[in-house]
């Protein structure tokens, strides 16, 4: 009891001689500035005028960049007139709990030159909190043997302004048995005592029930209540001491559940089962039950949970120690928290741009973000990287703020969309990261033309087609979205005639199926070229062309047709004329044919289909030259009839006939009189008796011509001589007019030219005269001629040309002539 009267004393007397002592430590600091201002002032509210108290112009003001330099910004310095302004809400009790004197110290810096003042704001209290008590209800056991005086500790009220603003009194309901008294101040607080001014009578009344009012400085007086219940026990006059009445410890945070924290001792001078203590928590505010576990026989204190810095830097612990008559006392325990790199850093991306055009500069901000880190100090320092490589970087703003921006060139057909991860790691030992990733959508122009899947297309066309048959199609690719891939193919060129055009081909504008209007002639239209062009969809629309060339394929759909021999006007047949003596392999004639198709349809072969002498002619297989194949025999008729076929390679195979009419004879003379009969077989006894019948009547001939020939050229010496019109009266007929056809397709390999002379008195036959063309005989696609015509002569008829020629006259016109 002497001690706690000393500290008492001692207490009182710094009371009384601070505010002699205040001016002394004043002095000591006159060389920073100081401003006192009250707390929960206005934002906007004058501090002081620096510029004044620094000795500053106020022009220098902007030129210096005068600026406050704090890690939280409750001041600010006007540029105009030099004033310090408050700029933030300012509360002395977040700032200073409970200390009496709060002072916000300040650096101003100043440049050009670089100057750095200190500066110390003192924060004054005023009267914004109202007293409370940690608990609203206080139950006191005392013992009915209490001896009057006999005083019992109340908890004090806490009240978070200080000075006269903090609690300043108690007041206690009136009550004949009990009476309120202040006990020395404990750290600074008055703690309340109550005191038993009258004896106890629990027989009388077992209970009691007080209000305890806390009554602060301020002005108006603010105050606050707790009830205290007093239940009278039976007697035990010494109460448990602790042997502290605080603790102090420092604890790190993280540390395993189980941690012993701290153990308090208390000891009680009674004995028996008043000396018994237990001890218990007195209050449970912050959540302390939930954090520590106590020990109720030896007063261990253990950590129930994990303790996490960033929950709470502190606690504040009251430990109450019971003995077995209901005695009580208190102590507190202050636990300081230290801080651990326990905790990651946080990305929080505050704006995201939700896609970006492909053409986008480089430079273009797409998100804004900021870092979080609840640890202090180093621990709570953060750094930004991107680690993959990606067309984008990160600037950093102000107060953890930074900026997701483009840092080269995007392209949508090579990356349609990014995942951008940002790692986010603090400064602690060791570092800790984490990572967020964004997702980036590249959004499309129209910057790819079509492109189509060929360089040129070459498309194989069997003639005859069906009329709106497909005949091919192409495709561009464009890697463009929507309409600006949207391909349409249209055609804008032709080696065909424009008005032509749409009857021949169209293009489907969606598909780029290419139709065919029309049926296809190869021997009309070989091959035609199409330029077609794909364009897209956008703006501006983009396009590419490209070549589509069609074959027109042939197909077997003519027959041959066989120029010579022809047939004259009347639809007669033709003859032609072999010499007698002709030898083996001479060239008699020449089957001439053409086909109007082309290629293995038009390769043609010629074959015998009938002949009146077996064995007598050969036919060449790809020429169509008849030869002979021996020499004519006695037996042989001078008619010979051959039925040729000409026949091409097409699948399946076309033909045609051609009849051959051929008559040995060494001259025309010889010719005529077996044109009047059809050849009939050859008999040995009867070829004989013709022979006899021939010759008398030669001799029969020549007697009468040299009797006549005698009697004209008596008449001849007697009178003039006569005109004759007709010397061969036999030989004159009629002239047929002259062919001459031009073909200009098919094949035909030798050229034949026909001269026949009309002239009754001298004739002059110039017969087929055949020129082999310069072209290899498998080519049969050449084109050949075939020209007749007809001149008159008054000469005689050259025998060269009979012995190197064959001729072939009109039978019925021959017969008529001659007779």
């Amino acid at each position: 009891m002497g001690n706690r009267a000393k500290q008492r004393s001692r207490t009182r007397r710094w009371q009384v001689l601070f505010p002699f002592l205040l001016p002394l430590f004043c002095g000591a600091l006159s060389e920073q500035i100081r401003y006192s201002i009250p707390e929960e002032m206005a934002r906007g509210s004058v501090v002081g005028n620096l510029a004044e108290n620094l000795g500053l112009h106020f022009r220098d003001l902007l030129t210096r960049n005068l600026r406050v330099s704090a890690e939280k910004q409750y001041f600010t310095v006007n540029m105009e007139n030099g004033n310090i302004l408050v700029s933030d809400r300012i509360d002395r009790e977040s700032l200073c709990l409970q200390n009496p004197l709060c002072i916000v110290s300040l650096e101003i810096v100043a440049e050009n030159p670089l100057n750095v003042f200190h500066i110390n704001v003192m924060i004054e209290d005023i009267n914004d909190n109202p007293p409370h008590f940690p608990q609203n209800s206080i139950v006191l056991q005392i013992n009915e043997f209490a001896i009057p005086g006999t005083r019992f500790g109340l908890e004090s009220a806490i009240d978070a302004d200080v000075g006269p603003h903090s609690v300043q009194s108690y007041q206690l309901s009136s009550n004949e048995h009990f009476s309120l008294m202040m006990k020395g101040k404990t750290e600074g607080k008055n703690a309340p005592e109550l005191v038993l001014r009258k004896p106890l009578d629990r027989e009388q009344q077992s209970s009691h029930l007080l209000v305890l009012t806390a009554v602060d400085g301020g002005d108006p007086v603010l105050t606050g209540t707790a009830s205290i219940q007093i239940k009278v026990t039976d007697a035990n006059d010494n109460a448990p001491v602790f042997s502290q009445d605080m603790y102090k410890v420092s604890l790190r945070e993280n540390l395993p559940p189980g941690t012993s924290v701290l153990k308090v001792t208390a000891t009680d001078q009674d004995e028996g089962v008043n000396a018994e203590i237990t001890y218990s928590f007195k209050s449970l505010g912050d959540d302390i039950g939930n954090i520590f576990m106590l020990d109720r026989q030896n007063g261990e204190i253990k950590s129930k949970d994990s303790i996490d810095f960033e929950s709470s830097k502190s606690y504040t612990i009251n430990i109450e120690a019971k003995d077995g008559g209901g005695m009580t006392s208190e102590c507190k325990i202050i636990l300081e928290i230290l801080d651990e790199n326990d905790n990651s850093p946080d990305v929080v991306f505050t704006s995201v741009t939700s896609s970006i055009t492909e053409d986008a500069e480089p430079g273009t901000v797409i998100a804004l973000f900021k870092t979080h880190d609840k640890d202090s100090g180093e621990n709570g320092e953060v750094t930004c990287v991107i680690k993959e490589k990606v067309p984008f970087r990160i600037e950093s703003s102000s107060n953890n703020y930074y900026k997701l921006v483009t840092d080269g060139a995007l392209d949508r057909e090579q990356t349609a969309e990014y995942n951008v991860t940002i790692t986010a790691t603090d400064r602690g030992k060791p570092p800790l990261s984490s990572s967020t990733s964004v997702t980036l959508l590249i959004g499309d122009v129209n910057d790819n033309a079509p492109v189509f899947h060929q360089e040129s297309y070459l498309v194989h066309l069997a003639e005859n087609n069906p009329p709106g048959v497909s005949i091919a199609q192409v495709s561009a690719y464009d890697p463009d979205l929507g309409s600006n891939g949207c391909v349409f193919y249209s055609i804008v060129a032709s080696d065909l005639e424009t008005r032509e055009l749409t009857s021949y081909v169209s293009v489907n504008g969606q598909s780029g199926v290419v139709f065919a209007q029309r049926a296809f002639d190869h021997e009309q239209l070989r091959a035609f070229e199409l330029t077609l062009q794909a364009r897209d969809q956008g703006s501006p629309a983009l396009s590419a062309n490209v070549s589509l060339r069609v074959l027109v394929g042939d197909r077997n759909d003519n027959a041959p047709r066989v120029l010579y021999p022809a047939l004259g006007p009347d639809g007669s047949a033709l003859f032609d004329m072999v010499p007698r003596a002709a030898e083996p392999g001479y060239l008699v004639t020449k089957v001439v044919a053409v086909d109007a198709d082309s290629g293995h349809n038009a390769w043609l072969s010629y074959h015998v289909l009938q002949t009146s002498e077996p064995g007598l002619f050969s036919l060449g297989l790809r020429t169509g030259e008849v030869r002979t194949a021996r020499a004519l025999g006695d037996r042989d008729s001078t008619r010979q009839r051959l039925l040729v076929a000409v026949r091409d390679s097409g699948q399946p195979p076309l033909s045609a006939t051609a009849t051959l009419h051929l008559v040995f004879a060494d001259s025309l003379q010889g010719v005529l009189p077996d044109l009047s009969d059809d050849p009939v077989p050859s008999d040995p006894q009867s070829e004989l008796q013709f022979y006899l019948v021939v010759a008398l009547a030669l001799i029969s001939v020549l007697f009468l011509l040299a009797v006549i020939l005698a009697i004209a050229l008596r008449l001849r010496r007697s009178s003039s001589p006569a005109s004759w019109d007709c010397f061969q009266p036999g030989l004159c007929s009629k002239t047929r007019p002259g062919v001459s056809p031009n073909y200009n397709e098919g094949t035909l390999p030798y050229s034949y030219n026909l001269y026949v002379a009309s002239d009754s008195q001298n004739t002059r036959f110039n017969f087929l005269t055949m020129t082999p063309e310069m072209v290899p005989p498998q080519d049969l696609s050449n084109e050949a001629s075939l020209v007749v015509s007809f001149t008159e002569e008054n000469n005689k008829i050259s025998s060269d040309s009979v012995a190197s020629t064959h001729v072939s006259f009109n039978e019925y016109v021959s017969f008529a002539n001659r007779d």
